[in-house]
């Protein structure tokens, strides 16, 4: 069983460490930023109260004429505790706040060999939408 809710300032301590696990790179300011109002930052605990993950994401409107989106922008789970819930329940749990505000559409940016993070999104749902990504390296 997982419980989700609102990130707390007490959070980011377990958030920041879990982040810089899994991506090598510590950004606690980063963390400490996505608790401003209007964005939308959660936690999942198991029934123990252990802290299993964090969602995060924001609406966003009007980006190259697109109608308003809920975006989400970050999404960690303990290893320990991945294919318990904690994930889905998250995700879930986001887009009703995404739909509270009136949008319809959810998206999000993955990297295209990160695999487990596809698979994880496919699986609530998500396919390719109608934008393409454009890069350049900067010298």
């Amino acid at each position: 069983m997982v419980a989700v809710r609102p990130a707390q300032a007490s959070d980011l301590p377990a958030i920041s460490a879990l982040d810089a696990r899994l991506t090598g790179t510590c950004k606690p300011e980063y963390w400490r930023e996505r608790l401003a109002p209007g964005l939308h930052f959660l936690v999942a605990e198991t029934g123990k109260g252990a802290f299993a993950g964090f969602i995060a994401g924001e609406v966003r409107a009007w980006e190259f004429g697109q109608p308003p989106a809920g975006w989400v922008f970050a999404i960690q789970i303990d290893p320990k505790l991945r294919l318990k819930g904690a994930g889905s329940a998250l995700f879930e749990a986001l887009v009703a706040r995404f739909k509270a505000e009136g949008v319809t559409r959810v998206r999000t940016l993955v990297d295209r060999k990160d695999h487990l993070i596809l698979s994880f999104f496919r699986a609530q749902g998500m396919v390719a939408g109608p934008s393409l990504q454009l890069d350049k390296e900067l010298p």
